[in-house]
């Protein structure tokens, strides 16, 4: 009965912002395992970068439009990234597994960068930023090393590639954390143990007005 009343509800919100809050850091600072364990807690829906791409229906005009950009060796487009998210999204609410009316988005690698930050604007109001930082770049890099060699894809584990990744969020991530501004940022220590990390986002998502708002439905 709450699954039809709770979609109705959303069908007549559709055009409203969805609300989300974002998981950044450098690699291997650890937002995957993060979002991960977020998303299984009820209210939270975990969105990471990776899920764009591999929901990708290559029968369809954007799955085209994303086949050609791969055979060419070139970046997909920003607009096209943001696109296809919002049309996936659009197909997790159709479907129930994602309701924005009761669900908050743990959005993780997505924006990668400022210009993907203002076109989601449009869709999605983030309420915080979760900054794991860890100014240890030789740590972050043995991280994603041993990451790389665990999942068995050596090409990933190479120095080359680590300090490319690395620098690559310096110059195009990182300056999410200001477009966002300080009001909306946590910082929070990534060196520290995941289930510390963990603790203290979830001590900060408890304080958050949306969270508590959400968090108060008797569903």
């Amino acid at each position: 009965m709450f699954h039809i009343a709770a979609y109705s509800m959303s069908e007549q919100k559709g055009n409203l912002k969805k609300t989300a809050v974002l998981i950044l850091g450098a690699p291997g600072a650890g937002k995957g395992t993060q979002g991960a364990v977020l998303g299984k807690i009820p209210r939270f829906y975990h969105y990471s970068s990776g899920d764009v791409f591999r929901q990708l229906d290559t029968r369809t005009e954007l799955g085209q439009k994303f086949i050609e950009y791969s055979k060419r060796g070139e970046l997909v487009p920003d607009e096209l990234t943001i696109q296809l998210m919002v049309s996936h999204m659009d197909d997790l609410v159709t479907t129930h597994q994602y309701k924005p009316d009761v669900d908050i988005l743990v959005l993780d690698g997505i924006p990668r960068n400022v210009d993907q930050a203002k076109m989601l604007d449009q869709h999605i109001e983030i309420h915080q930023v979760f900054h794991l930082s860890c100014p240890d770049r030789e740590e972050l890099a043995r991280r994603m090393r041993k990451r790389a060699l665990k999942e068995q894809r050596l090409d990933d584990a190479s120095d080359v590639v680590i300090q490319n990744r690395i620098r690559t969020y310096e110059e195009s991530t990182k300056p999410i954390l200001d477009y966002y501004g300080s009001d909306r940022r946590c910082d929070i220590d990534a060196t520290q143990s995941p289930a510390r990390v963990l603790y203290e986002i979830l001590e900060r998502l408890q304080e958050l007005e949306s969270y508590q708002q959400i968090a108060s439905l008797t569903i």
